[in-house]
């Protein structure tokens, strides 16, 4: 870790594209939420935007930093050329739609200071559209199934609580929202950072899951609070969004997962994949559907990539975790038993006899 005389303590790199009504709407609030005199700076990442970004920008004059990428070429590719050119102990990584609150970098800098083990901090995620309510992508904290599906303290599949301050420990997750996603500059340096092959979904959980088998942990910071719009990069329920989803999960699973699940499991969530395009085409998703086998394609189109890459991530692992990974099926959970809370699952392993 860098020494804190030479560099700032906290860099909050927002990252934009073309989202000048999100930086009017929202960028003043984050520029008077930095504390003064606590090394914390905030820089926007601005992603090759062709609108009056630059123009508005200047407004703030001192008050931030800008860094300009001359080509987008995606999200991670954004955050990967930015922050290659920013200086700090902790990078905030800021998506363009969050509403922050008062206070909200104090307590995750806290966190950070009670163990040196934390890699990763996010804070409550809740909805800015219904803001009683958790927000899809992150929510209170994200975990994954046995088959590596996503879900979250407060949002499986379509469910989405309310916040009722039910879950408002501070908690060890298993993967962090790229909303709002804090992060030792070192470790994000030395795990290799997001993959710039996701383009844009699951790169966090992703880089969470290297992260966890490096031996860090990922927390959760419910007294840190923001809002988020969602769905500024890839629209949900998109098409776009159901071929990275699916083709990223496959990518991911094979990065990460043990030898000994790794073809067993991708060939599970092949199976899996196959029951969501029939669902999708007798509801008349058609393009969806199709989605699904244009990701299954690419994925098998670059496997020797997947595969080198694989190898890499491999030789680095300290050990396989199991800390946030349901022992269970969540779709079978929540489909067939209707679980519909994360309060109400059962993380008993199951029995392998």
């Amino acid at each position: 870790m860098q020494n804190s005389t030479t560099s700032p303590k906290l860099a909050v790199a927002l990252l934009c594209y073309n989202n000048k009504d999100l930086l009017e709407q929202f960028l003043p609030s984050i520029v008077n939420s930095i504390p003064k005199d606590q090394g914390v700076k905030l820089v926007v990442i601005d992603n090759a935007s062709t609108d009056d970004t630059q123009d508005y920008l200047k407004q703030f004059g001192s008050q931030l930093e800008v860094v300009t990428i001359p080509v987008n070429r995606g999200f991670t590719n954004g955050y990967k050329v930015g922050l290659e050119q920013i200086d700090a102990e902790i990078f905030c990584l800021l998506s363009s739609d969050v509403e922050i609150s008062a206070s909200w970098i104090e307590p995750v800098l806290k966190m950070f200071e009670t163990d040196s083990n934390i890699g990763v901090i996010q804070p409550k995620i809740k909805s800015w559209h219904r803001k009683d309510e958790f927000e899809y992508a992150g929510a209170g904290g994200g975990y994954i199934d046995y088959q590596g599906y996503p879900f979250c303290r407060g949002r499986i599949f379509y469910d989405i609580e309310k916040d009722e301050s039910q879950y408002d420990d501070p908690a060890e997750i298993f993967w962090a929202s790229g909303a709002c996603f804090f992060i030792r500059a070192e470790l994000y340096k030395s795990s290799g950072g997001l993959d710039d092959d996701f383009y844009a979904h699951m790169e966090e959980i992703d880089l969470c899951w290297r992260i966890k088998n490096q031996g860090y942990k990922i927390m959760v910071c419910p007294s840190s609070e923001v809002f988020h719009v969602g769905g500024a990069v890839i629209a949900y329920g998109s098409s776009q969004k159901v071929f990275r989803n699916h083709r990223n999960n496959l990518i991911m699973l094979l990065k990460n997962l043990p030898a000994d699940q790794v073809v067993g499991k991708i060939i599970l969530r092949l199976f899996m994949d196959a029951l969501a395009f029939v669902n999708m085409a007798m509801r008349g998703q058609i393009i969806a559907a199709f989605a699904i086998i244009k990701a299954h394609w690419s994925f098998f189109l670059s496997l020797k990539k997947w595969l080198d890459k694989r190898k890499e991530i491999q030789s680095h692992i300290v050990k396989h975790t199991t800390s946030g990974i349901y022992p269970k099926s969540i779709v079978y959970t929540y489909f067939v038993r209707g679980k519909r809370k994360f309060s109400e699952l059962d993380w008993t392993p199951l029995n392998k006899g």
